[in-house]
């Protein structure tokens, strides 16, 4: 494993340093382990290992390149990790995601659309007033990354694309347990779009907090 992680690290060190770029082409496979003094099994080991965390690209039959680097598909890790997440662990999720999402919609206020505001009105609407809890949380998923993909980071676009996976889970029993979770979530989506309309930022981070806190204190009641 050692040497695997040498190699891991040797790969890294030529991404990181420019020798080699998004869509390059690493040199074959004995012509790099020799310029790189090691062995062919464990650069090979190496290379799997960075292509599960999409730095490499494995193509059979055309040979290993680097992937575009861009942060949605490096993040794209975070979400398979995050799925083996404990119950127990569901509230410090929700927590980091109390800290981020609200910056990210206070962003987006300033930069949201009028046509995607448009849009996620249409699809608030379209949702009707007694919408299965199946429902409400493909909405609440889409409606708060259509926001968070406004907000013009793509890091934390990804990081909240990620971290949604295990609350998920605690948005479809809150739905299920709590009377009034389906009427407040819906009065929370549209406070949020009010604020956005009105490029309120400090009013939309404040709704957007509210909506995760009321997730958060439910989950927190039930453990």
């Amino acid at each position: 494993m050692a040497v695997t992680d040498e190699a891991i690290e040797k790969i890294k060190g030529m991404i990181v340093s420019g020798a080699l770029r998004p869509g390059d082409r690493l040199p074959k496979e004995s012509e790099l382990a020799a310029d790189l003094g090691l062995s062919r099994n464990s650069l090979r080991e190496a290379v799997r290992a960075l292509s599960l965390i999409r730095i490499l690209d494995v193509r059979q039959g055309d040979g290993t390149y680097v992937t575009s680097l861009d942060p949605q598909l490096l993040l794209e890790a975070l979400s398979f990790v995050v799925d083996f997440h404990r119950d127990d662990t569901v509230l410090e999720f929700l927590a980091v995601r109390r800290i981020l999402e609200p910056a990210a919609t206070a962003l987006a206020s300033a930069r949201i659309s009028d046509a995607e505001l448009d849009r996620l009105q249409e699809q608030l609407d379209a949702l009707g007033q007694e919408p299965s809890v199946e429902e409400l949380v493909a909405c609440d998923l889409e409606f708060h990354r259509g926001i968070v993909q406004c907000s013009g980071n793509s890091v934390l676009c990804s990081l909240l694309d990620g971290l949604s996976g295990p609350t998920t889970r605690a948005r479809v029993w809150r739905g299920l347990t709590q009377e009034d979770a389906v009427s407040r979530t819906l009065h929370e989506h549209r406070a949020i779009l009010s604020a956005l309309r009105d490029r309120d930022a400090e009013a939309a981070r404040s709704w957007a907090t509210v909506h995760i806190a009321s997730v958060e204190q439910w989950l927190r009641s039930t453990l």
